[in-house]
């Protein structure tokens, strides 16, 4: 049975607090391998790539482009494979 993964909003820097999700270089159904950069999250000071936590497919987006989110907070989730 698939094991599905939480995506969640990375703490990027020491002091970060929350991220803008600029784009997503991914889409749902998309297949992804682990450390592969799925999407552009803007602090306040850089824009940093969020990678794949697992391979497998990319099941579903959360929270999508513009929103600014929490570190922390789940923004999608993938199905691992196997």
């Amino acid at each position: 049975m698939p094991t599905t993964v939480d995506v969640i909003m990375p703490q990027l820097g020491f002091d970060m607090e929350e991220g803008t999700i600029q784009h997503w270089l991914v889409q749902e159904g998309t297949k992804v391998t682990r450390g592969e950069p799925i999407a552009d999250v803007e602090t306040e000071k850089v824009t940093l790539q969020v990678e794949s936590y697992a391979t497998g497919t990319l099941t579903k987006i959360i929270r999508h482009e513009g929103e600014t989110v929490p570190v922390g907070e789940k923004i999608a989730e993938i199905e691992e494979e196997g």
